[in-house]
């Protein structure tokens, strides 16, 4: 498992980008108040982009991103609701942790300009990961020679991530 080649690793990029809220809302109250939103978030939205990945592990017996792509055109449900949280991971507005990522960034320009515009510049390092990844796993062209099983989330699959989707959109 080298480089960035493996959705798996893809969680684990957003869990470290979204330290930097932790670290830098013990700047002031303000800072402190705004990290709950994304904490809580973050565990929500994470929890559901692996378990978009298993999903899609549990299809296609590979974790590795050259073998997707074309999602959207036989997974449509598992597409929406894999965009669904990536806007959310990337703390796009109206998700459950875009106010709380908001208010520490005010928090910490009112402390140190510069800190502020370095956490500002991963955000928008992370969102343009997490897009890049979408659009390479679902957009692409359809690959039927590596994907055998075409088949959509059950409903089973669906409950839970209508749970996900439940719990994130009540954290505010």
């Amino acid at each position: 498992m080298t480089g960035g080649n493996y959705l798996v690793r893809f969680g684990g990029y957003s869990a470290y980008s979204d330290q930097w809220g932790g670290y830098l809302a013990l700047s002031n109250i303000q800072g402190i108040g705004g990290s709950i939103p994304p904490m809580l978030s973050h565990g929500l939205v994470s929890s559901a982009l692996f378990l978009c990945v298993g999903v899609l592990y549990d299809r296609h017996k590979t974790r590795l991103i050259r073998y997707y792509g074309g999602l959207v055109s036989t997974m449509l449900n598992l597409s929406t609701i894999f965009f669904s949280f990536t806007l959310a991971n990337m703390s796009s507005p109206g998700t459950s942790s875009f106010i709380g990522e908001f208010l520490i960034l005010v928090g910490a320009f009112q402390r140190n300009s510069l800190v502020a515009t370095l956490a500002a510049l991963g955000m928008i390092l992370g969102a343009a990961y997490s897009l890049w990844l979408y659009n390479r796993v679902v957009s692409e062209n359809l690959k039927p020679d590596f994907l055998q099983k075409f088949s959509d989330s059950n409903g089973r699959e669906v409950s839970i991530f209508i749970l996900f989707l439940v719990g994130g959109a009540t954290v505010r």
